[in-house]
């Protein structure tokens, strides 16, 4: 099979056709980029970070199927990806990540200097991260830390200090991660227990959905905090107020655990984060 045969199963490998994971970087990373550039980012340094988010996402999606691709086959929503299925050989995908990563150092390099160095924590996290379910309880934690590194590289991009409303976004962000992380593994318990990889749906057990829930209120609880702290108008609680309600339909689709439900609760986050950006692009008070 050639190249040109083979284009499909890497547009697949890396998730094109399921932009989820990209917006979920995306949200934060946009947020951090309008607060430390005080609503008005360099044009150019967004289009960077957009592209880089995008590159990443794809970056870490071909090696998690590369360290999963021997358990994958046994998991019914996993078994067609292209290394489960054989569409791929474990060879190309480390190439595809290769040309990915040097992608992503390309754009890294248009980028101020002070940023270079936070790569290389957050490409060490996207190549870890695979590996955690097997060897933590709780790896949720560990993408929670990988999906916020774009918060300092923006405000380092952006010359911006690490002020209040700075570590108040890093850590609604790492508590968005898990909460939304786990609705997802709560889709996939029980393959996870069949494979025996961990996740914080198996550890919570029977308390997984008030743990979400104390999530849910803490993000609230914190995004507040940033609208005090950024000085926000009142418009932003109409966000608050939005993202509330996207909490309570989550609540409702987890309440049986049913797997299908359970995975909508999670792609229902990607409004979220577009509810809290375009909340605070409206309500940054203006120069």
């Amino acid at each position: 099979m050639g190249l040109i045969d083979d284009i499909p199963h890497y547009l697949k490998l890396m998730r094109v056709e399921k932009p989820i994971g990209w917006l979920l970087l995306l949200w934060p990373t946009l947020i951090a980029l309008w607060l430390a550039g005080e609503g008005q980012p360099d044009a150019s340094i967004v289009w960077i970070f957009v592209a880089g988010v995008f590159v990443m996402r794809c970056a870490g999606c071909v090696i998690n199927d590369y360290a999963d691709r021997d358990i994958d086959p046994a998991v019914d929503r996993t078994r067609t990806r292209p290394l489960a299925a054989g569409d791929l050989r474990p060879q190309q995908a480390l190439g595809l990540f290769i040309i990915l990563s040097s992608i992503a150092l390309l754009l890294l390099l248009q980028l101020p200097m002070p940023v270079w160095p936070w790569a290389v924590p957050a490409m060490g996290l996207t190549i870890i991260y695979p590996f955690m379910k097997r060897l933590i309880q709780a790896p949720q934690l560990v993408l929670g830390m990988a999906f916020s590194f774009g918060i300092p590289m923006a405000y380092v991009a952006l010359e911006h200090p690490f002020d209040s409303p700075f570590w108040l976004l890093l850590l609604t962000n790492l508590v968005w991660v898990v909460m939304y992380d786990t609705a997802y593994a709560m889709s996939d318990r029980e393959d996870d227990l069949k494979i025996g990889v961990n996740s914080t749906a198996i550890l919570l057990g029977a308390y997984d959905r008030l743990a979400i829930g104390l999530a849910q209120l803490t993000i609230l609880i914190l995004l507040l905090a940033i609208m005090l702290q950024a000085g926000l108008t009142v418009v932003f609680l109409w966000s608050l107020l939005l993202v509330s309600c996207l909490f309570v339909y989550q609540q409702y689709l987890i309440r049986a655990r049913d797997r299908a439900d359970c995975f909508a609760a999670f792609i229902n986050n990607g409004w979220v984060g577009a509810i809290i950006w375009f909340g605070l692009v409206l309500a940054l008070p203006q120069n």
